[in-house]
């Protein structure tokens, strides 16, 4: 996993803070294993790379319907990249919004992001934006579905990683 820094930054614009909670929102797993927070649009690309991995995760809600996802524990986000190659609306909306609520938005220590080189300099670039936002490292950047090879570094590098917070 890639370890680049970064550096601390604003909240994520215009979305307002939210508190609701869903009661049926739990996570299996110790504090000691690696948890992940996820946003996958309907195609999936991104809840079948999460699910590869074998680690506890939870996802983000796609459609406003659904709810609104809050978390108590640390976790790592892993995030698509939209906008088509363009830097505007590369992080989705639902993220934002995820990460516009403070706790939220404190309890993420790293993020992995998913892209297509298609998208050339905006490749995995959502990731870049969050990791800036945020303050923390943007561990890992694979293409679409993931290959078998980036699961293995993913699962490696996320107990590496989860081990120094």
């Amino acid at each position: 996993m890639c370890a680049e820094a970064a550096q601390p930054g604003a909240v994520l614009p215009n979305q307002p803070e939210a508190s609701k909670t869903d009661p049926g929102d739990s996570i299996v797993g110790s504090l000691s294993e690696p948890r992940l927070v996820y946003f996958s649009s309907a195609t999936e690309n991104t809840a079948r790379f999460v699910k590869r991995l074998g680690v506890p995760a939870q996802r983000i809600p796609l459609r406003p319907k659904d709810g609104f996802l809050s978390v108590d524990y640390d976790y790592i986000l892993v995030v698509p990249t939209y906008g088509g190659g363009n830097l505007g609306g590369a992080v989705p909306k639902q993220v934002i919004k995820f990460l516009n609520n403070e706790t939220n938005r404190n309890h993420c220590k790293g993020v992995i992001s998913a892209g297509n080189t298609n998208f050339g300099k905006a490749y995995c670039i959502a990731g870049d934006i969050v990791s800036k936002k945020v303050g923390v490292p943007h561990l890992y950047k694979f293409e679409l579905l993931g290959t078998p090879e980036d699961v293995s570094r993913v699962q490696e590098g996320l107990k590496r990683f989860w081990s120094t917070i």
